[in-house]
């Protein structure tokens, strides 16, 4: 039940927000594990011009960038899975924007089960619950 929020240093396409979204809803799922009916994807854009890394923008750099936050709950992902999935993420953006700067991140907050949820219910709860259904036949 991740949430990713995605910000693209590019101007705001439809087309390449439905882009970005299939690629981390494959990645999520393929390399996460996280069921794609509970993934919900946020994208937003920036100009190139109003992106800065260092003292230049994206635009006098001629590059592209971006910034993926995911909420994921603690402790259902390895350390080499969340490697592999940042390798990947950077490797498809970098195949849907062009030059990358090196200096774009994904950031996987590891959320505590007991502080957050949806539908009303938080993670830890879901856990015990599904913990205690009885054994299918």
């Amino acid at each position: 039940m991740p949430i990713l929020n995605l910000t693209l240093s590019t101007p705001a396409s439809a087309g390449q927000s439905q882009r970005a979204a299939a690629i981390l809803l494959r990645l999520t799922n393929d390399i996460l594990h996280k069921a794609q009916p509970l993934t919900s994807i946020a994208i937003s854009h920036v100009e190139p011009q109003h992106w800065y890394i260092g003292a230049a923008s994206l635009a006098q750099q001629e590059k592209a960038s971006f910034f993926l936050d995911i909420k994921i709950t603690d402790e259902t992902n390895t350390a080499s899975e969340k490697a592999a999935y940042i390798k990947a993420v950077f490797e498809e953006m970098a195949g849907l924007l062009g030059p990358l700067h090196e200096v774009s991140y994904v950031h996987i907050d590891d959320a505590r089960p007991a502080a957050w949820g949806y539908g009303g219910l938080t993670q830890q709860y879901r856990a015990v619950k599904k913990s205690m259904a009885p054994a299918e036949a």
